[in-house]
């Protein structure tokens, strides 16, 4: 096949600019495109780079330095398809050191493409593990599904990890696909990924004479007839979906849409509020009347410019608003005790946090952030880097704390929750802190700022993500985001009610009930890890002599 072929032959920019080109358009399978046929590209050419890196190892052993020598091309082969796939999927970060350029517009090279080329190691990484395995036949689609699986494994632990536009988002974004995360995660989706749009690769052997084309066939059949069950078995889970929802609670949802510009500024603090308690007793239909309806009004991160808890005017105004029988729960930057530095000194903390507010502005419950943004939120090695000249994002003296623990959300009227602010919302398995009495949340609460970002791609990979929890987890999603995407997600990751990015407004909504109990909310662990085993075990198995 002359396509293949070429791939296979090529060296020098131009393979780099193939593999590179081939990553990019992978990018489409994210959201908000969520063209997942679209992930073919990056995983046929991906096989064919590493089929190109193996020729020089014909007849080499494990032990033989030549197969080092071809690892080491394919993992370069892995970084450049890596980079084009990292650039087009994030080049939105970009956004955020816009927001006060004078102080940062400097530094939106490295976020564009620094912060892409260091995730993409975790690719040149998969690709290597996945030479060392390859063979000649249909067992390399699963060596390479083992490489990735690993690489994309790590790149969601390895320091706090950036599990972002994770290969199987590409099934994630897609709700009847994305069921399979209620077995095995997110983790699990990546390596169900690579094992169905990497096999159309081999559809090229039969071409090359290295095979018969039935033999050919057999692993582009296999892997739509896995696109095929996974479809067919999403489909069915969603049509037994409950549609039960929580007596007695009734949420309203306010979307500020407040420009990140004005947002931390402390001289527009009365008009943010004003907006605020506004937009919050808009009537959303003619049978609504405003705050009154709901038992829970829900504004998102972050969400005024000073600290809350000590401006005890907002607080009274906030109050007198609410009346009897409404809870705001909302993000708000939380002043913590004060610990003593040097001898004589003190520093404040501060946490990024969830606050419930009942009537009378008394604040009764509180959650802080654990997983903080690196650069956002707080800056690693602040001594090293503030010396350059560099300060993270949020205008806090000394950056955000994270909060001792994870813990449920107990605000009053409302199942216990999973607080969520942000970025929290993206790790597998952490979402749900384990509770020592055993019990299950009632719902995941997500409150979240996006407007750094503007009217990019990025809100909508951040929601894309959030609402994949749900699935995982069995829980359904309530969220909160300054400029959206605000929306109410059932425990099967449907979504009920969706407010579209850059506008305001509110969301009236009734809590809907988790779905049961998921396999990888019980086992984070043993699905994924099942579907590694298997593919190293399949990779071994076809192992026969290199190419």
């Amino acid at each position: 096949m002359v396509l293949a072929d070429s791939i296979i032959l090529s060296f020098g920019w131009r393979r780099r600019l193939l593999a590179f080109l081939a990553g990019a358009v992978g990018a489409l399978a994210m959201a908000p495109f969520d063209l997942f046929p679209a992930l073919v590209i990056p995983m046929v050419v991906a096989v064919w780079l590493i089929d190109g890196s193996s020729q020089a190892t014909k007849g080499a052993g494990w032990r033989n330095a030549a197969l080092l020598a071809s690892s080491l091309a394919a993992a370069r082969d892995g970084w450049w398809l890596g980079f084009g796939f990292f650039v087009a999927g994030l080049w939105w970060l970009g956004a955020a050191f816009l927001v006060e350029p004078e102080q940062f517009a400097w530094a939106m090279p490295f976020a564009i493409f620094g912060l892409p080329a260091v995730l993409a190691l975790f690719m040149c990484l998969g690709f290597g593990l996945a030479r060392l395995l390859w063979s000649a036949g249909p067992g390399r689609v699963m060596a390479l599904a083992f490489g990735l699986g690993v690489s994309e494994w790590l790149r969601g632990v390895v320091a706090t990890g950036f599990p972002w536009n994770a290969l199987g988002m590409a099934l994630g974004g897609n709700v009847v696909l994305a069921q399979p995360a209620a077995l095995v995660g997110l983790y699990g989706l990546n390596v169900l990924a690579v094992l169905i749009f990497a096999a159309p690769a081999c559809l090229a052997d039969g071409f090359r004479g290295r095979r018969k084309p039935p033999g050919a066939l057999a692993p582009a059949a296999l892997g739509l007839l896995l696109l095929g069950l996974i479809t067919g078995g999403g489909a069915l889970r969603l049509a037994g979906a409950s549609g039960d929802v929580v007596s007695g609670v009734r949420l309203r949802i306010m979307q500020p849409n407040l420009p990140q510009d004005e947002k931390f500024r402390a001289d527009f603090k009365d008009q943010i509020l004003d907006r605020y308690l506004s937009l919050s007793d808009r009537a959303t239909s003619p049978t609504t009347s405003g705050v009154s309806d709901a038992t829970h009004l829900i504004w998102p991160e972050s969400a005024f410019p000073f600290i809350l808890s000590r401006d005890a005017a907002a607080l009274s105004r906030i109050g007198g608003f609410l009346g009897r029988g409404t809870v705001l729960i909302t993000g708000a930057a939380r002043m913590g005790e004060t610990r003593r530095g040097l001898p004589g000194e003190f520093n404040t903390l501060y946490y990024n946090s969830i606050q419930a507010l009942a009537n009378g502005g008394e604040i009764v419950a509180s959650y802080d952030k654990t997983h903080l943004v690196p650069f956002g939120e707080y800056l690693p090695f602040s001594a090293l880097l503030e010396s350059f000249g560099l300060r993270h994002f949020v205008h806090i003296p000394g950056g955000f704390e994270p909060g001792a623990r994870r813990r449920l959300f107990e605000a009053p009227g409302l199942p216990p929750a999973a607080g969520l602010v942000c970025y929290e919302a993206i790790f597998p398995g952490e979402t749900v802190p384990a509770d020592p009495s055993g019990e299950r949340p009632g719902l995941m609460l997500n409150v979240t700022n996006d407007g750094w970002f503007g009217l990019t791609t990025g809100p909508h990979q951040h929601f894309a993500q959030a609402r994949l929890r749900a699935v995982e987890e069995g829980l359904p999603l309530v969220r909160a985001a300054n400029t959206g995407l605000s929306a109410v997600v059932d425990g099967y990751g449907r979504v009920l009610h969706k407010l579209p990015l850059g506008s305001d407004g509110v969301i009236d909504s009734a809590l809907p009930r988790p779905a049961p109990a998921t396999f990888f909310a019980g086992d984070a662990l043993t699905g994924p890890m099942a579907l590694l085993l298997l593919c190293l075990f399949g990779a071994l198995l076809w192992r026969r002599e290199p190419r």
